[in-house]
């Protein structure tokens, strides 16, 4: 994965990292959701997800596509895109790609507007 730069358009990310804004987009978008997420595995299979907001599960958008992907036997992750308002990324977020993909895994944030907001690292 190339480094993205805020400010980037989505669709100019690598077409791999394009391809994972285009599965968290369609996540959010199915059902209104706050967010959408998607991740890569280590073999390029590809697992996204939406936030689910009821009382008894709330689980973020990211926290469903990681727990996805090591339900379907990942062993680790190669990227990450999150679709939100903002670049304020939880920490515990970041955590769940780190433990499942390690160290360094990017996650790029993109923002409603289908601009890169940041890029940061498990």
């Amino acid at each position: 994965m190339a480094d993205a730069a805020a400010g980037t358009p989505a669709a100019d990310l690598p077409a791999e990292d394009a391809k994972l804004a285009t599965l968290a987009r369609g996540a959010r978008g199915r059902v209104q959701a706050a967010e959408g997420a998607a991740v890569r595995d280590e073999t390029g299979r590809t697992y996204s997800g939406a936030t689910v907001a009821l009382p008894s599960l709330p689980l973020s958008a990211l926290g469903l596509a990681v727990a996805t992907a090591a339900a379907s036997g990942a062993r680790g992750l190669e990227a990450a895109v999150v679709v939100r308002r903002d670049a304020d990324l939880p920490a515990d977020e970041l955590d769940a790609v780190r433990d499942l993909g390690g160290a360094g895994v990017p996650v790029i944030v993109v923002g409603t507007d289908a601009t890169v907001l940041a890029v940061l690292r498990s």
